[in-house]
């Protein structure tokens, strides 16, 4: 399962002048941290091309919580869906820091592809990269455990948006609890007490909103269900949390 788009985003596979069209489409906007760039079930169809900054993907569920579905960032681009198929939004998409944006209408967008097939591959392609990861979502909910869902979640945050530090690597995107718990359809409790047992194997350290991976090795063993805290990392049954 991954929260993040493709290793090279839309924008940086789109030729120099494709790119620079694009973006001469639209108007540049700045979304303050916690402010929504689209909301869910709306009827807009505007696409956001990211500049600078991270931005979270989610839905809400039926018990009036959210699952959060991706985190974007700069060079990619959001909304497309609703542009493309005219639907009414499908997620929203929160700006999780300050996040500088192009907002293109999806009738330019629209007419942005189809002058270009390469850029329309791209975004099949995008398309289709979140579809499998979709998959990919649904199959962990419903056979790992939250402690093997978090220690995945770690680890992509770690390899995609860490910064090396003296004591481990630092998640430079510190989500809180709840979101942490919202990226991986748990609850908050659960995944409290999961990273407590993280902090008492001295696997990770948390403080206000920070967390610095300290045991890389023993958290990927744990995202591939192959070791528990405090067990032998050859263990491949490891408990429920």
């Amino acid at each position: 399962m991954s929260l993040f788009g493709q290793d090279r985003s839309f924008l940086h596979a789109l030729p120099a002048a494709d790119r620079r069209s694009l973006l001469a489409e639209g108007a540049r906007r700045v979304y303050a941290p916690g402010e929504v760039m689209i909301r869910e079930r709306d009827t807009s169809a505007y696409v956001l091309a990211l500049l600078t900054g991270w931005s979270v993907v989610s839905v809400g569920t039926e018990r009036g919580s959210r699952l959060i579905l991706a985190l974007r960032g700069a060079g990619e681009v959001v909304g497309d869906l609703a542009a493309v198929d005219r639907r009414p939004r499908s997620a929203s998409v929160t700006a999780l820091g300050t996040v500088e944006v192009v907002a293109v209408s999806g009738d330019r967008f629209r007419r942005f592809l189809a002058a270009r097939p390469h850029a329309t591959s791209l975004i099949m392609r995008q398309l289709a990269t979140r579809l499998r990861s979709a998959d990919v979502e649904r199959r962990a909910l419903a056979s790992e455990t939250v402690l093997q869902r978090l220690a995945a979640r770690l680890v992509e945050l770690a390899e995609r948006a860490g910064r090396r530090a003296e004591t481990g690597t630092v998640l430079e995107l510190p989500l809180p609890q709840h979101d942490l718990a919202a990226a991986i359809g748990a609850t908050r409790e659960a995944v409290a007490k999961a990273l407590r047992l993280l902090r008492e194997q001295d696997v990770v350290r948390t403080a206000n909103r920070t967390v610095v991976v300290l045991d890389m090795r023993v958290l990927v063993l744990l995202a591939e269900g192959r070791a528990r805290p405090g067990g032998n990392p050859a263990d491949e049954s490891p408990p429920g949390v």
